[in-house]
């Protein structure tokens, strides 16, 4: 890391990184352990949780646009960890908290069911090789415990630029019976029709204006990749 980085996690660390019991050395976060939000944040307020908030750009963009709210992001690369309280404090904002664990592990038993307005999930590692599928973090398994800690008509915003796991991840959403997509049938592209598995049954959102380009989206911008959104929305039960 960069000096100014390894300053910014000494000097500002405990006031946006989240002391967790974990299990061992590693990123696992012990099962019994609930986060108390209101206690983490100093406050009550909405919740917006964002998966893998790499170097921050959007959490912190999201944060000073909204100090309402308020943002929890959960990254195991230390180095974005550090990046992303860097712009916090540079920005000014005190409304985002920051847990070092995997996510997939450490979300359906850290947070109460119906507690947080929107996930985000933007540009998930796509383990491109099939074999390595498996691995991916949007499966149907993960899709049910996400629409668990959604509040009613709370959303899951995800974005990918690879084309296959875009598919994935929309199969995924429609195939979870407490999520429905508000843009069935809505094409990315115009040539989707002709590489999509489904034809064009479509499925994709618009871009979400609280999306910041980052520099993943940059790099397969480059490569001519077009970036996919898709969108799940918590059915009111």
């Amino acid at each position: 890391m960069a000096e100014r980085h390894h300053r910014a996690l000494a000097e500002h660390g405990p006031a946006y990184v989240l002391d967790v019991p974990m299990v061992g050395q590693g990123t696992t976060v012990e099962p019994d352990f609930r986060l108390d939000v209101a206690t983490a944040f100093g406050r009550t307020a909405p919740l917006v949780v964002e998966i893998g908030s790499g170097g921050g750009d959007c959490v912190v963009h999201a944060a000073k646009q909204a100090p309402g709210v308020n943002f929890l992001a959960i990254e195991v690369w230390i180095p974005g960890v550090a990046q992303t309280i860097a712009k916090a404090v540079h920005e000014g904002v005190d409304n985002v908290r920051l847990i070092c664990a995997d996510a997939a592990q450490a979300l359906p038993s850290m947070l109460g069911p119906g507690s947080v307005r929107e996930v985000w999930t933007f540009f998930p590692d796509p383990w491109p090789k099939s074999k390595h599928h498996k691995r991916r973090l949007v499966q149907p398994e993960f899709a049910d415990k996400v629409a668990d800690l959604l509040e009613p008509e709370g959303n899951w915003r995800l974005a990918t630029d690879w084309a296959d796991y875009a598919w994935q991840i929309r199969d995924v959403v429609e195939g979870c019976p407490r999520l429905v997509n508000p843009y069935a049938g809505r094409l990315a592209d115009p040539g989707d029709a002709e590489v999509d598995p489904r034809g064009d049954h479509g499925g994709f959102a618009p871009r979400f204006e609280g999306r910041v380009e980052t520099r993943f989206e940059r790099k397969g911008l480059r490569v001519d990749r077009i970036v996919r959104d898709v969108v799940g929305t918590k059915l009111v039960e």
